[in-house]
C-alpha cells in the first residue's frame, strides 16, 4: 500500500489533472458512447477507465483501494505524458482532445 505522504502527493496530483467534474465526465461518456441509435445505460457508458476515474471523483480519499491508486497513477502519468502545456489542442486534434476527456482531463479547459 501507499504512504500516507504519497497518497496526499497523488490525491493532488490526479485532482490536478482530472479538470472535469464528475458530472461533467458523466455527461461526457455518456455523449461519447451514444450510438446513432442507441444511448448506453448512464452507469455502464464509456470506457472501463473513464468509469473507475468517475467512481474515484466520488470518493473520499479515506475510502480509496488498491486498485483506485492504481488507476490514480495511471490517468496522472497518461495526462502528464500526453498534455502539453505549452500548446493547446488545435480543433484538428479533436481526437486527441476526446481520448482525454474520456478519463477526466479536458486539455481545453483552463
Amino acid at each position: 500500500m501507499t504512504d500516507a505522504l504519497e497518497l496526499d502527493a497523488l490525491w493532488e496530483d490526479f485532482h490536478r489533472v482530472v479538470n472535469m467534474t464528475s458530472q461533467e465526465l458523466a455527461a461526457w461518456l455518456r455523449v461519447s458512447e451514444a450510438g446513432e441509435t442507441a444511448e448506453p445505460l448512464p452507469d455502464r457508458a464509456g470506457s472501463p477507465a473513464g468509469q473507475h476515474v468517475l467512481a474515484i471523483l466520488q470518493k473520499r480519499r479515506t475510502d480509496l483501494t488498491d486498485d483506485d491508486v492504481r488507476v490514480m497513477y495511471d490517468v496522472v502519468d497518461t495526462v502528464s505524458a500526453r498534455a502539453d502545456p505549452e500548446n493547446e489542442p488545435e480543433p484538428e486534434q479533436t481526437r486527441h482532445r476526446h481520448e482525454l476527456m474520456t478519463i477526466g482531463h479536458d486539455p481545453l479547459k483552463p
